[in-house]
């Protein structure tokens, strides 16, 4: 047998005892739903930063026309700009520790 086989099959059978032996600890994990954001909210977030619709854009990674459309409320952010928003609303600062646009 190969090593490869070897290790996977010792793990496999790690899990099997740990499951006859309830050894297993589970956690319970809420995930908050992906927040709708108004156009008024997403510039107030992007005010809050001190950046212009072109950085926040950049920030964001996204098209500054998305931005714009967001603030005029033709669009919305999709899940992962509206996650990365939610945290930019709970802390402003952000921006600063993680610089992606400089």
């Amino acid at each position: 047998m190969s090593e490869v086989y070897s290790s996977i099959m010792a793990g496999l059978s790690e899990a099997v005892d740990d499951t006859r032996q309830k050894n297993l600890r589970r956690r319970v994990v809420t995930i908050t739903p992906v927040k709708i954001y108004s156009s008024s909210e997403i510039k107030r977030i992007r005010q809050k930063t001190g950046m212009s619709q072109k950085l926040f854009a950049g920030y964001m990674g996204v098209s500054v026309k998305a931005v714009e459309a967001w603030e005029r409320g033709r669009n919305h952010p999709s899940g992962p700009a509206s996650r990365l928003l939610s945290m930019l609303e709970k802390d402003p600062e952000l921006t600063r520790e993680f610089p992606f646009v400089q």
